[in-house]
């Protein structure tokens, strides 16, 4: 360091020594300045060069500490809450999320420390094992940094010990507290009440003091109200109305075909009576949950609320949506007014009968829920909701008895106005079982027991069948060739022209957000009616869509999505630059056409390999598997395993090129047919004779390949012909011409052409050329056209070939003749010898039979 500054002390000083006029030039003057600045930082950047390189390091690990101590403390608050609050069950579900909240932050500080522990042993491998006795020493350094690196080792082992047990103990609360939340459930299910006549007596003192108050509260409310919050109460009301005229009129006109229920002579498609009955549930009762929670809102918004009338509107808006919604799906399926859009084989008059039994149902079971909300905000005894509980499950269970003997069952292709009959055998019993249940169960104390299942059957079963209607509906929107036949998909075609393979995949899209929707939508409300909460949800969401763990495995949905969109995203800036690199850069630099081409492969392949590469990474997908595949190929190439691994490559290619695919019909070497299957080693073609050929992947990578099929299904075929010379040559390609353009399944554009080939002293040769839509046709419409070629030149006498051969004269020598003499009159005795020799002898004479026949 001091040499260094001597240094520039001397070079600062030849500067001002070689100025004579005694002025510094900027140059030079920047120079001093920078050289200054040097001298006064040195000292710094000695400070902190000799700074060690652990002090960041020791400063992690002591934070890592500090969250760890902080984290034991938060994690005893959450035990004392949870021992203070158990029997709140939705003060446990929100203890159960902060502990699993709190588990993820310990193994998070346990996961920040591992890239040091990485390193550290890294490092300790660099420096290998200590020296043994009677080996040279090591160096202070060396033996120093050998120290500091196992304290620290040590310390992160401890830290990391020390998460392990706090994220063990985390995991014990959560798990405790789902076992509190579970036996508070049950305890809630099956805790028995005497029933007897003291506590209908105190119920009914109860229920008389209830009344008072809740007179007393309403009309104090409503006093406060008009004469403080009159405007604020007005101004939610309009605003209320103005969000309900929304959204009826706005549902009205952008679904109108959806839910409403046109006049039809006729029995409307099943699709369309699925799609209307769904929606037609969905749609109006959506638009109601909104309204009232629109109401609500704009209440309390203006203040017009009190604490004590809140929970009051609000159980009172919640049952009113639920009641709704009850009746809309009861519409939907049952259709009372119209026996066309049913879904169910029912009666006009069991399905009136069934409309009001489970309206009625569901009001009680509403009125229930309503009712007990008032009890427990306005403090009433327990009694009184148990009173009300055993009540309502009464009229539920006798509800359900009628519903067991009513006669709406309709046989296949009877009339909706016909006679019904009794429910089958296995309803019947199901009903008059439930009912008896629900009757015997509060008589017999159980009374909430009795007042889930009638929950359970009334809501969860609403929802369940709300679901199985939009999964057939689903189902059938996405059936092929199905979305082309529904409102929307005529309206569709005409709009946009899309064809029947585009309606298909848009009903197919359509079908998948059906899903989509009824998984989003009822799935939560069946949990919410099984006891869970809404916390316990959120958390579930967030495991699936971020922890799916299958062993050590975890799965991300949002990095699968995410790395989805960003492989999609690169794929489409690929695209872009490949087309701007083509039309603007080598364009313009009049670059050959194959360069060209070799360039847009070159960047389209790196582009989607680059796309790919960032797709995995944002997906979580860890890319060390993939260099193991790449060892484990190039460990097969070094035993020999080319041929395998050229044919696994090619087979790649193949798949990403897709030079062909399935179903093409292929030319490779002698083999011809069409494409069956093709995977990664081997792709079998079939051929005409239904052969199946393997062929290895590099022969069709190597060799060249026929495609007939490769971009479209044109393809022309020649048909080739001969006539005798004698003819005209223009008259027979007249002929030919008018016979090509009359013959069905040619194409008129390009148009057909027939072609003289060639002429020799016996023949005129022509050959026929026409286009197909589908060449795999060629060989039906080939036979189609020489039928109707040989008909037509049968009729205009035109003859076909050559001439005749000439007769050439056969010379036999005296000897043959001699000799055919003889033979011809051992055939005429041998004719007339008797007839049973003759059957004897027809075996071996069969070459004399001729010349006598």
């Amino acid at each position: 360091m001091a040499r260094r500054m001597r240094n520039r002390m001397v070079s600062l000083r030849r500067l001002f020594l070689s100025n004579e006029d005694g002025l510094l030039p900027m140059s030079r003057l920047l120079f001093v300045l920078l050289t200054v600045l040097s001298f006064a930082a040195a000292p710094a950047v000695a400070q902190t060069a000799a700074a060690p390189a652990t002090d960041t390091t020791t400063t992690q690990l002591e934070q890592a500490s500090t969250d760890l101590d902080r984290a034991g403390g938060q994690l005893n608050t959450i035990r004392d809450q949870v021992e203070r609050y158990k029997d709140d069950d939705a003060q446990l579900v929100d203890l159960k999320v902060a502990a699993e909240a709190l588990n993820r932050s310990i193994l998070s500080i346990s996961i920040a420390t591992r890239p040091r522990l990485e390193a550290i042993k890294a490092r300790q491998a660099e420096l290998g094992d200590p020296p043994g006795e009677g080996a040279p020493a090591e160096a202070a350094v060396v033996v120093e940094e050998r120290k500091k690196l196992a304290a620290e080792r040590n310390e992160i082992n401890a830290l990391t010990g020390e998460a392990e047990n706090l994220s063990i103990e985390a995991t014990k609360l959560s798990n405790r507290i789902t076992e509190m939340r579970r036996q508070l459930f049950s305890e809630a299910i099956l805790k028995r009440t005497d029933v007897n006549a003291d506590l209908f007596m105190e119920a009914s003192g109860a229920i008389t003091k209830e009344a008072q108050t809740l007179n007393r509260t309403v009309t104090a409310w409503m006093q406060f109200v008009w004469k403080f919050k009159r405007m604020q109460l007005f101004g939610a009301v309009a605003l209320s109305l103005l969000a309900a005229l929304v959204l009826l009129s706005g549902s009205y006109r952008l679904f109108a075909p959806l839910i409403t229920r046109a006049a039809r002579h006729d029995k409307p498609h099943y699709i369309t009576r699925l799609s209307v009955a769904f929606w037609s549930t969905v749609l109006p009762t959506m638009a109601a949950a909104a309204f009232a929670g629109a109401s609500y809102f704009f209440l309390d918004a203006f203040k017009v609320l009190r604490t004590d009338i809140a929970p009051i509107i609000s159980i009172g808006l919640a049952v009113a949506v639920a009641v709704y919604f009850m009746a809309q799906l009861a519409n939907a399926v049952l259709s009372p007014s119209d026996g066309h859009w049913r879904l169910v084989r029912v009666s006009d008059r069991g399905a009136q009968l069934l409309w009001l039994l489970i309206c009625s149902m569901a009001l009680v079971n509403g009125a229930d829920y309503f009712l007990g909300t008032i009890s427990e905000v306005l403090g009433s005894p327990v009694v009184l909701t148990v009173v009300k509980s055993f009540f309502a499950s009464l009229i539920i269970g006798g509800l359900l008895l009628v519903t067991a003997f009513i006669k709406p069952v309709l046989s296949k292709g009877e009339a909706p106005d016909s006679q019904g009959r009794p429910w089958p055998r296995s309803i019947f019993v199901l009903l008059i079982l439930t009912g008896l249940v629900l009757i015997f169960a509060p008589l017999l104390g159980y009374v909430g027991m009795a007042r889930f299942i009638a929950t359970q059957i009334i809501v969860t079963g609403a929802v369940i069948v709300t679901m199985y209607i939009g999964f057939l509906s689903g189902r059938a929107v996405s059936a092929p060739s199905a979305f082309a036949e529904t409102a929307v998909g005529k309206r569709l075609e005409e709009r946009f022209g899309l064809g029947q393979v585009a309606l298909d995949q848009v009903g197919l899209a359509a079908g998948l957000s059906i899903y989509l929707l009824i998984f989003i939508l009822f799935i939560p409300l069946i949990l919410l009616q099984w006891g869970f909460q809404v916390a316990d949800i959120e958390s579930w969401a967030y495991r699936f869509f971020t922890e799916i763990r299958i062993g050590s495995i975890t799965i991300s949905l949002v990095g699968i999505l995410v790395g989805i969109l960003l492989f999609v995203v690169g794929l489409v800036v690929t695209r872009w630059f490949q087309k701007w690199v083509d039309g603007n850069v080598l364009a313009r630099s009049q670059v050959d056409v194959g360069v060209r081409n070799s360039v847009r492969t070159a960047v389209s392949y790196a582009g989607v390999a680059l796309a790919g590469l960032i797709g995995l990474s944002a997906a979580g997908i860890n890319l060390s598997s993939l260099a193991v595949v790449a060892g484990a190929l190039s460990l097969g190439i070094g035993f020999g395993l080319q041929n395998i691994v050229s044919n696994f490559v090619s087979g790649l290619i193949l798949l990403a090129e897709r030079p062909f695919k399935v179903g093409d019909w292929v030319v490779a070497g002698t083999t011809e047919g069409f494409v069956r299957r093709i995977s990664v080693r081997a792709t079998e073609i079939e051929t005409f004779q239904r052969q199946t050929v393997i062929v290895p992947n590099s022969v069709l990578i190597n060799g060249q390949v026929g495609n007939w099929t490769h971009r479209n299904k044109l393809g022309r075929i020649e048909v080739a012909l001969s006539v005798h010379a004698g003819n005209d040559p223009r008259r027979v390609q007249d002929i030919l011409t008018e016979v090509v353009r009359a013959q069905q399944g040619l194409l008129r554009n390009p148009e057909p052409m027939v072609v003289f080939q060639a002429f020799s002293s016996t023949t005129l040769d022509f050959e026929i050329r026409a286009f197909l839509a589908d060449i795999l046709n060629g060989t039906g419409v080939k036979s189609e056209l020489r039928a109707a070629i040989l008909e037509r030149f049968r009729a205009e006498e035109i003859p076909l070939g050559g001439p005749a051969a000439p007769e050439v004269p056969i010379k036999i020598s005296p000897e043959g003749a001699e000799l055919i003499t003889a033979l011809l009159d051992q055939a005429t005795e041998k004719l007339r010898a008797p007839a049973a020799g003759r059957r004897r002898k027809t075996a071996n004479e069969g070459p004399d039979a001729e010349p006598a026949a």
